[in-house]
């Protein structure tokens, strides 16, 4: 009888995996200061976002200058949410790493790693915060509290907090590689930030998808239903957080605009915005095709009936 080397398990071939995520943050490992921000300042001539991701192009009434603005305070709100988000990310996957203290000590060095890569992340998007406010009017308000989103996204199961890593880390792949790399007008300085988060999430969404399916293989059904209802519930709650930052950000443009806007032009900018963010944060990344056969790997069809009809609403007003 056949007796599988140690090579050909299914735990072997995993820490190969991880191995490969090591191996690949070794390799491409990057400094804030010496490979990032090399002692530039954002060049507020040029946009921040582009525009396959900010949507501005459907506020015809808007004047260049105006444009360039508004993509200028969607990327601040951008880089800021990504701050938000690997708080709870670097947390989780360091609660994680715990299962491995005694076993695969080559699965806990990659999710360790994972982890300090968070960390540093975090660290780049303070910095990149106060060069913006240093270069934008006074006005600007990040509504969300970091410490209180992590609190409140931890206290859902891990197999809905791995399902929603997994989509953040694969939409900001997607963001980069068909908006972001090819845009010639983005600040070099706001685009260069994106490639180098970029690489590193490359590796961290590969330990995202193990990991999810490693927790997923130990849950009940029941368990495991619990997850696809806290999975929805987080969802509205990235939707609360996209509401009331496109709000603010709506609000903070119209303040510093220069100029007074009709009623009906106001109401347009608030709702573009929403389907800006909506799109970035939530849309995106569901219809990320990995994201998508991830998803319909783990759930059964009622499931996915249920997470398609919670987002129906969203997809609606974005128009996807």
């Amino acid at each position: 009888m056949y007796e599988a080397t140690p090579a050909s398990t299914p735990q072997a071939r995993t820490t190969q995996r991880y191995a490969k995520c090591i191996e690949a943050s070794k390799r491409i490992s990057w400094d804030i200061e010496r490979d990032v921000i090399r002692g530039r300042e954002f060049d507020f001539t040029k946009k921040f976002l582009p525009d396959g991701l900010s949507k501005l192009n459907e506020l015809a009434f808007l004047q260049p200058n105006e444009k360039l603005f508004l993509s200028q305070i969607q990327g601040r709100t951008y880089a800021n949410i990504f701050g938000l988000v690997e708080r709870y990310i670097g947390a989780k996957t360091l609660e994680i790493s715990k299962d491995y203290w005694f076993s695969d000590q080559v699965a806990l060095e990659a999710l360790v790693r994972f982890t300090n890569e968070e960390l540093k992340h975090q660290e780049l998007f303070r910095r990149l915060e106060q060069m913006a406010a240093d270069g934008m009017p006074a006005g600007y308000s990040f509504k969300p509290q970091p410490n209180d989103v992590a609190g409140a996204v931890l206290s859902k199961s891990t197999w809905a907090v791995l399902g929603l890593t997994l989509d953040i880390e694969l939409f900001t792949q997607a963001h980069y590689r068909s908006s972001i790399e090819s845009d010639a007008n983005l600040s070099e300085l706001w685009k260069d930030v994106f490639l180098f988060h970029w690489k590193e999430e490359s590796q961290h969404a590969i330990m995202d998808e193990l990991e999810w399916r490693r927790e997923h293989a130990r849950l009940t059904d029941s368990e495991r239903d619990q997850g696809v209802m806290d999975l929805i519930d987080l969802v509205g709650a990235v939707d609360d957080i996209v509401q009331m930052q496109a709000q603010a950000d709506a609000d903070y443009f119209i303040a510093c605009a220069g100029r007074t806007f009709a009623p009906a032009d106001e109401a347009m900018i608030h709702d573009v915005l929403l389907k800006a963010y909506r799109w970035q944060y939530i849309i995106s990344g569901v219809q990320e095709p990995r994201f998508g056969e991830v998803l319909k790997a783990l759930v059964t069809p009622a499931q996915m009936e249920r997470i398609g009809k919670a987002l129906a609403p969203i997809m609606a007003h974005v128009g996807h």
